[in-house]
């Protein structure tokens, strides 16, 4: 990458991040495969890495209530007593780090590290915990350690051969660990979107320059990778990846980066933030809204709308909607997302809503939750409250394991997903975005 780069400012910043980490420190995906929306794509690291398989017995099952799991852990402390929805969080994210995180490396097993995609939501769920009030406990540590787990991941430049032939060279993080210690590849743009977001998050705790750096090198690899090719059906969007083939352009890619281009605009006030989400928020209106007022999954090359409802989708634009009108008080994105929110509430039964990955209704709760606080209307965090409780109760192992899919299995995946609704449900609203 040259000194004449228009982004170069943003790659200095991101690739910043590794120095700033040890300096304040001083001194897997378990299922197997990085599952597309559409269907899974074969494992990207080598063959003979290992795959953690966690099955439970129905002997592992807890159904012991929260009271005496507390009794258990009691201990004469100064700190605050944990009840309900914090102990709760507290204990997921714990089992999280004690089972999945890899000592002294940042990074959390997998084949035989994590993909990108549930590394970005252990930190969602890290992220989540820091922001739940009053809790007394740090979580600066896991956070500072899971910073420089996160520079494994980053590629300056997919440069080509032997990883293959991408459409954007800009600096962001692989979907795999990158060389020499991963294999490197492709970037997925919704990965890089979630990893933003929390970035931006962690900026309003740190305020930390190179950490706003970083989030600002993310989103000019979302915009950069806005596909304008006026020979597209529906032109316009982001695709799912930077595979050079990849032409499918994706609720999942395009709404979040809306998302993290407003969380920017509010922390830097740089117009072209707004206007690009703006852009992104319409594009997904104009070519994936359905007449339900529900957001389809994706739209190809031909403009063919694939119309698989997800309620993470619906989720990413309910919450780009509710950021738009904060940020314009313009108020038709208020009613859009409104509208949105309650065709969800009717579509998304809590039947279906356990039938999908966990990671779907985090984002979805997340983002209902967030209009909730703006409209002052309380469905999301019943709806949050009554999903979690039910894993609680019924897909959790004697370990504060959580399981899920069917065979029933633990991942990453499944237990970061867990662990940050109820941290969401145990701190303002004002710290999700």
């Amino acid at each position: 990458m040259t000194c004449k780069h228009p982004y170069r400012h943003r790659f200095i910043a991101l690739c910043g991040l590794l120095l700033w980490i040890a300096l304040l420190l001083g001194g897997g995906e378990t299922a197997g495969a990085r599952t597309h929306l559409i269907g899974a794509a074969p494992s990207r690291y080598p063959a003979a890495a290992t795959r953690a398989q966690l099955r439970p017995r129905a002997s592992d099952y807890a159904r012991a209530h929260l009271a005496s799991s507390a009794r258990k852990k009691k201990k004469k402390s100064h700190k605050p007593l944990l009840r309900g929805n914090p102990l709760r969080a507290l204990l997921a994210f714990q089992t999280m780090q004690k089972v999945y995180y890899i000592q002294g490396s940042g990074l959390y097993s997998g084949e035989p590290f994590s993909y990108l995609w549930p590394f970005s939501q252990a930190l969602a769920a890290t992220v989540s915990m820091a922001n739940v009030p009053h809790s007394g406990v740090s979580f600066s540590h896991e956070l500072r350690a899971q910073l420089i787990g996160l520079n494994s991941y980053l590629d300056t430049d997919n440069a080509g051969a032997p990883e293959g032939v991408y459409t954007s060279s800009l600096a962001a993080f692989d979907g795999t660990v990158a060389p020499p210690a991963g294999p490197g590849g492709a970037k997925y743009y919704d990965d890089n979107d979630w990893i933003g977001i929390e970035l931006a998050r962690l900026y309003k705790l740190t305020r930390s320059p190179v950490v706003l750096g970083s989030a600002e090198a993310i989103m000019a690899f979302e915009m950069a990778g806005w596909q304008s090719d006026p020979t597209l059906g529906c032109p316009g969007g982001i695709p799912f990846s930077n595979l050079a083939e990849n032409t499918d352009r994706n609720t999942v890619t395009t709404a979040p980066a809306a998302e993290l281009a407003l969380q920017l605009y509010k922390l830097t006030a740089n117009p072209s933030y707004l206007q690009f989400a703006e852009t992104a928020y319409g594009w997904v209106r104009q070519c994936l809204l359905t007449p339900a007022q529900l957001y389809a999954d994706h739209v190809n090359r031909r403009g063919i709308v694939e119309p698989a409802l997800w309620s993470y989708n619906q989720g990413a634009m309910i919450g780009a909607g509710t950021l738009l009108y904060q940020a314009t008080g313009n108020s038709a994105y208020l009613f859009q997302a409104r509208q949105t929110a309650r065709a969800a509430l009717e579509y998304f039964t809590p039947e279906r809503l356990a039938g999908e990955n966990p990671f779907f209704p985090s984002v979805y709760f997340r983002n209902l939750m967030y209009l909730d606080s703006v409209t002052h209307d309380p469905p999301g965090p019943k709806l949050a409250q009554a999903y979690v409780d039910y894993a609680w109760l019924q897909r959790r192992l004697a370990n504060n394991l959580f399981v899920a899919g069917s065979p029933a299995s633990a991942q990453l995946l499944y237990q970061a997903a867990i662990a940050q609704i109820y941290a969401l449900l145990s701190s303002p609203p004002s710290s999700y975005f």
